[in-house]
């Protein structure tokens, strides 16, 4: 096994294709071929499924890579300390649901580095997406949330992913809509009171459960429902179509503007235990970096700053 096969496997995987990684890697494609043969017949394992869409990584693919991530960076960060070659830019990776305080602590938190000697990438994705990202170590952190309905289902799969869930803050559930909406000057709301209006949720795959809804209510039946991909939409459609979310009922006007309120959602059936609770995903036994502590620091100042007030934290 070499330090050239390890950056092979990474870079296949970011591309998922043979010839457009022979091409970011400057080298033929039946070498590069050749090479990650040799290498899953040394350590007795199929690390790529291969067809004619591209390659995806097989399960035991999936397990090596974040170790190969994890040798290689090394190999890399020792080049930064003795080699007279110059420093390589560090990076920095979070993938995250729909959160706005997740992108205020990024921005906090590139404010205090030096952006020419980071790489800095921040994903809003599918619940999945946020667990994959972090198991296969693209981002070091993931943000998404548990509560009674899907902890069981979302830590079974952290736990085979290898991936540990830490809390940061527990939230009531909150409707989310535009400022002009006939309901947004009411103390609380209920499933009644939403029934005209379309529900907006992140759509999750075509492989997707309820357990991987962003939305803490998914088993609810919803009349109306609007199926979308990123939070600017769903702001849009909130406006457009008098449309409304469920959510922690963090708003933050700094990034979201000042168009939008959270209301307390009331349900007098409603069980116990709905709510909301916000963490963060890592790798099992991994140590964050730098820029990871200081990245959970800044969610952690802004959320203990701001409290749980519907009218000024993030959706």
């Amino acid at each position: 096994m070499t330090l050239q096969q390890l950056n092979y496997i990474i870079t296949i995987s970011e591309t998922g294709s043979f010839n457009k990684a022979a091409d970011k890697l400057y080298v033929s494609q039946p070498s590069l071929t050749s090479a990650v043969k040799e290498l899953e017949k040394e350590i007795g394992i199929l690390i790529f499924n291969r067809s004619g869409k591209g390659v995806t990584l097989t399960a035991e693919g999936l397990n090596f890579l974040p170790y190969a991530r994890q040798v290689y960076s090394q190999y890399q960060n020792l080049l930064d300390a003795y080699s007279k070659q110059g420093k390589r830019k560090r990076q920095f990776a979070v993938s995250t649901q729909h959160y706005s305080f997740a992108v205020k602590a990024f921005v906090e938190l590139t404010k205090t580095f030096d952006v020419a000697e980071y790489e800095f990438a921040i994903r809003e994705t599918r619940t999945k997406d946020v667990m994959d990202d972090v198991a296969s170590s693209r981002s070091e952190i993931g943000i998404l949330y548990l509560n009674d309905f899907n902890r069981r289902a979302i830590l079974k799969l952290l736990s085979s992913a290898n991936l540990q869930f830490s809390p940061l803050i527990r939230c009531d559930a909150y409707v989310y809509l535009w400022k002009g909406h006939p309901l947004a000057g009411a103390e609380s709301i209920s499933f009644a009171d939403l029934a005209p209006y379309p529900c907006l949720s992140f759509e999750q795959g075509d492989n997707s459960n309820f357990y991987l809804s962003e939305e803490i209510l998914s088993t609810n039946e919803y009349p109306r429902l609007i199926k979308c991909c990123d939070r600017a939409t769903v702001l849009n459609l909130m406006v457009g179509l008098n449309g409304y979310t469920l959510c922690s009922g963090i708003i933050c006007e700094e990034l979201n503007g000042s168009d939008y309120v959270a209301i307390p959602f009331r349900d007098a059936e409603m069980e116990a235990g709905r709510g909301m609770e916000i963490g963060y995903i890592t790798r099992k036994n991994s140590i964050l970096s730098p820029a990871g502590e200081r990245y959970i620091a800044e969610i952690q100042k802004y959320l203990g700053r701001e409290g749980n007030p519907p009218s000024s934290q993030n959706a």
